[in-house]
């Protein structure tokens, strides 16, 4: 059978590229906003595209943060896309008229990028975490971001004897050195396209769908 994947349909712009992306890696597909469907799936695909604030306004109206996380309470994998990788992290700098706090799966704040020119537009390569699963065989590829937000820093560590395993943590460069990706248990995240992002992007879906 093939994993059943839920684009999580909330308003956040054209995301039926991803749809496409992730049949042809394998997966049965589902855009939709159906919070039952959302949670039962076997992987859930958050996209996101514009303005951090209006994203979490649009995710709160479609249940969104407590889909999240129940989700990732109980170990069902999410992989968030762009503004879908910074709503998991505490708040952002970026102007909004209603401004709202992220999920806070992660600690952090997205911060505009102190770069000469902004947005980020275009492929970049990575510094990829060690051990990391996601980017398997795809370690020396370019992406394709765009955004003019990202988090510049990382805080959340695996201390203690009785520690979970350290997330994986993937780096690129833009006017600084900012969070592309994270791997951490059920939540992967990065902050470019890999639907937009050709073949490497499509390895990328692959290993994210194959492990499910």
């Amino acid at each position: 059978m093939r994993p059943r994947v839920v684009v999580l349909d909330y308003g956040s712009g054209n995301v039926r590229s991803a749809v496409r992306a992730l049949e042809r890696v394998g997966a049965a597909v589902e855009l939709t906003a159906d919070p039952h469907a959302a949670l039962e799936s076997d992987g859930l695909f958050v996209p996101g595209v514009g303005n951090f604030h209006a994203c979490m306004a649009g995710l709160a109206a479609a249940h969104g943060p407590r889909i999240i996380g129940r989700r990732v309470a109980g170990g069902r994998p999410v992989l968030g896309i762009c503004v879908g990788m910074q709503v998991m992290f505490e708040a952002s700098t970026e102007p909004s008229v209603a401004p709202l706090e992220g999920l806070g799966e992660w600690p952090g704040t997205v911060a505009r990028l102190p770069a000469d020119i902004v947005p980020h537009m275009g492929w970049s390569g990575l510094e990829v975490g060690p051990g990391s699963r996601l980017f398997a065989g795809i370690e020396s590829e370019r992406f394709y971001f765009v955004h003019s937000y990202a988090v510049q820093s990382w805080t959340l560590q695996a201390t203690g004897a009785f520690a979970v395993v350290a997330p994986v943590v993937t780096w690129a460069h833009h006017g600084a050195r900012f969070v592309a990706a994270v791997e951490n248990g059920p939540l992967t995240a990065t902050q470019f396209h890999p639907e937009k992002s050709g073949d490497p992007g499509l390895h990328l879906l692959e290993n994210w769908v194959g492990s499910l």
